[in-house]
């Protein structure tokens, strides 16, 4: 991985981190000052606003990581696997906030079942973008024993030679 490419992943990181936390304060903020005028459910809304903020953040700590051990070179580790992991519970803490959205804004859509349905359908694909890490994270244990492997046959060939 390039240094441009790793600067550039950073920067995107680290607005994208400011951005959250940004969300996060207002929400804490309109919790504390504004109250709700009975139109919406605002205060269960704004809690699961911040949960998913933090499960972004959390994701976004992971991938900070993953790329600093891949341009140490040290990302086929075992290491490796604590931070995919990070990725893979962050999006699966993500899907369970969108049904929760979701949940909440079902009886509001009673008249038209069709936002209900696209929105458990969304729900279904932040679940689906889980799976593909998950078959990543497979392949980052191939690579892990592959390394191994070809470290082990290097360390034989160093013997005999």
């Amino acid at each position: 991985m390039g240094k441009l490419t790793v600067r550039a992943l950073r920067a995107v990181l680290v607005v994208v981190l400011a951005g959250t936390v940004f969300v996060q304060a207002l929400m804490v903020w309109a919790l504390a000052t504004d109250p709700e005028d009975g139109s919406l459910p605002l205060t269960p809304l704004r809690v699961i606003t911040i949960l998913g903020m933090v499960s972004a953040q959390v994701a976004l700590v992971c991938v900070w990581r993953l790329v600093t051990m891949v341009r140490r070179g040290t990302v086929f580790s075992h290491a490796a696997f604590r931070y995919v992991d990070g990725v893979i519970g962050a999006i699966v803490a993500a899907a369970l906030v969108w049904f929760a959205v979701t949940v909440l804004n079902a009886p509001g859509q009673r008249d038209d079942p069709g936002v209900t349905v696209i929105m458990g359908g969304v729900g279904v694909a932040i679940l689906g973008v889980a799976l593909i890490v998950l078959v990543l994270r497979m392949l980052l244990v191939q690579a892990v024993a592959r390394d191994g492997e070809a470290a082990q046959l290097q360390a034989e060939l160093d013997e005999v030679i």
